[in-house]
């Protein structure tokens, strides 16, 4: 599951900035990038952010800026060392050298200098406020997109359900097609006679091995275990996802039994639906 938080905060000749990021990951995969100054707090950050996150590949980012530009410096021999290597590139092209490439220098790294910022008890209070505002906000980011994926989740079992209904109406037509080509198939044998009781057997049996009713009543509880189980608040990712597993082999063993083009056709309705339901499930936590 995405999630998003950020906050920041001016403290004297500081601007505190904090950003939160998480893409989809089966596991909690947590960077974190911090100022020298905060080194010395990164296992309690740590720690208010295993608290909260559960998941995802997770970018945690303070930055922090001097407003006040006294510690700003430029670094003499990184310029004269740019300036002089750009000239004798322009000399070599036979390109005029121009004053705006000084412009371009100043934009290369190590150029403009900042000192070491410490961060003070004191300030240490106000950034960890702002961490739990910004992980608020990712939580908050995360509830949002859960309530939309909930509402996917809900409309696509449910139309699975319906077209399970539909395959009800072409049952008993299914049955006596069946019933109608196996005479038919019998009636073409040239034999001179054969074992009706037999044959009614054996009609039987294959019929009872075409029959849909379990795979129908499986699949109907699954589906209601997966409408119940997305109603738990706690985290049900791993368990969804095993549930569309047997989801799946009860729709695949539905459409290899169905000998039928119309129920074949809600077979396929069926698994359009289901997989648009697995892509989803690698958002849930």
């Amino acid at each position: 599951m995405t999630g998003f938080g950020k906050t920041n905060l001016d403290l004297f000749c500081k601007r505190i900035n904090i950003e939160i990021r998480s893409l989809n990951s089966k596991q909690l995969d947590l960077n974190i990038n911090i100022p020298v100054g905060l080194r010395k707090k990164e296992m309690e950050i740590r720690d208010l952010l295993f608290k909260t996150i559960e998941r995802g590949r997770v970018d945690f980012v303070i930055y922090i800026e001097d407003i006040s530009k006294k510690n700003h410096q430029i670094n003499k021999n990184a310029v004269e060392n740019y300036f002089y290597q750009i000239r004798d590139i322009v000399k070599n092209l036979s390109i005029p050298f121009k004053n705006d490439y000084f412009h371009t220098i100043f934009s290369f790294p190590g150029v403009i200098e900042s000192k070491f910022l410490e961060i003070t008890d004191i300030e240490w209070v106000d950034i960890k406020q702002m961490i739990l505002e910004a992980l608020k906000a990712f939580v908050g980011f995360r509830v949002k997109e859960g309530e939309m994926i909930n509402f996917f989740l809900n409309k696509k079992i449910k139309a699975i359900i319906e077209l399970l209904y539909k395959i009800k109406n072409y049952e008993f037509e299914r049955i006596e097609k069946i019933k109608e080509k196996l005479s038919k198939s019998i009636e073409q044998i040239e034999i001179l006679s054969y074992d009706k009781n037999r044959f009614e057997q054996e009609l039987l049996y294959y019929i009872e091995r075409l029959d849909i009713s379990e795979e129908k009543a499986r699949l109907e509880n699954h589906l209601n275990l997966f409408l119940e189980t997305v109603k738990n608040e706690k985290s049900q990712g791993k368990k969804l996802g095993f549930i569309v597993q047997e989801i799946g082999r009860e729709i695949n063993t539905l459409g290899s039994k169905s000998n039928h083009i119309e129920m074949q056709k809600i077979v396929i309705e069926m698994k359009s639906e289901l997989e648009q339901i697995k892509e989803q499930i690698l958002n849930v936590l």
